[in-house]
């Protein structure tokens, strides 16, 4: 492993998943290897540097990020963010990239990645730029596990045995997509597939309900049958049902609605430009674009949808009242 990892990194992202994905690499690099850290909040910087002071040194720029690391991650939130820090007034390409290797993790349109692929290569031929985005969550990139989609196929990259050592630090899947933008494609088609199951676990659990089933028979029927999904296993949008779902901890934590709104959009928008027919994605759309803009889910686990949709999230306390009644 120690063979394939430089004597230093640089990350640029320090959000909610960037945040575990970089104290993942400052707990599992070599001692030698230095992680230089820039985010625009700098208390982010500041905690993380407190966290892992004989690893994580912060940095004034992306600029200085690149200019003294051999290897970069990004993680960032949309594709505006993503060129800002690479085109941008000291930015990544206004550096030394000669030579580099720079994985970006964000979840962006396709297009904003190439424009800054393009940028790349017209400045070296000798950095490379691989698209990389995540699946997995809060939760996953807290424990490690998160899986990558990379923008490349297994066989067409020299940087492969690097890459795959790097990201090995802070996730468990690492899967070959093809060519550039093509893990992006992949994790855009992902958390369509996420979104569109979210909403529909909600609405099946709120009809099961309704009729009197509660929650936690209905995930295991759900698991023993043809509707059993990871969604409803880890991420279950009633609150009470997984312990460690973001439900059951106030929506906290998760990946916020807003985001999967930005994602469930683009891939849309990625849908229509290739001529795919989606007759379930206005529906899902129109749903997190309200989710988004309530008050009562804002900035919340984008499995809130259940309670957008007026699901009953007091199911654990109205049948503990019940159960006194009997007994009483």
């Amino acid at each position: 492993m120690a063979s394939h990892v430089s004597k230093s990194m640089g990350f640029i992202g320090l959000g909610a998943m960037g945040m575990w994905m970089a104290s993942h690499l400052a707990e599992k690099l070599p001692q030698s290897t230095k992680l230089y850290v820039f985010d625009i909040v700098p208390a982010l910087v500041d905690g993380i540097c407190l966290k892992y002071p004989d690893t994580i040194i912060q940095a004034t720029s992306p600029k200085e990020v690149i200019d003294q690391s051999e290897i970069l991650i990004t993680m960032l939130p949309e594709g505006k963010h993503v060129k800002a820090v690479y085109l941008g007034e000291n930015g990544v390409l206004t550096g030394d990239v000669e030579g580099k290797l720079l994985i970006d993790c964000s979840t962006i349109d396709t297009a904003s990645f190439l424009e800054v692929k393009d940028a790349l290569s017209k400045k070296t031929s000798t950095a490379h730029l691989y698209d990389a985005p995540v699946s997995g969550g809060v939760i996953g990139a807290k424990k490690g596990s998160i899986s990558f989609f990379l923008g490349c196929a297994e066989e067409d990259t020299k940087d492969m045995d690097q890459i795959t050592t790097i990201l090995s630090l802070m996730g468990s899947k690492i899967i070959p997509c093809g060519g550039p933008s093509l893990g992006l494609a992949a994790k855009l088609s992902n958390n369509y597939l996420s979104g569109i199951i979210a909403i529909a676990c909600s609405e099946a659990m709120d009809m099961g309900m309704r009729s009197g089933l509660d929650p936690r028979v209905l995930a295991k029927v759900y698991a023993a049958g043809t509707a059993q999904n990871t969604i409803c296993d880890r991420f279950c949008p009633v609150p009470g049902v997984y312990p460690e779902a973001p439900s059951s901890h106030g929506y906290q934590d998760g990946f916020k609605v807003q985001l999967m709104k930005k994602d469930f959009s683009l891939a849309l928008d990625m849908a229509r430009r290739v001529g795919s027919n989606n007759v379930l994605g206005d529906a899902g759309l129109k749903t997190y674009e309200g989710a988004s803009e309530d008050e009562r889910c804002k900035d919340l686990d984008s499995r809130v949808v259940f309670r957008f949709l007026e699901g009953n999230e007091n199911w654990e306390n109205q049948s503990s009242a019940a159960t006194s009644t009997v007994k009483e």
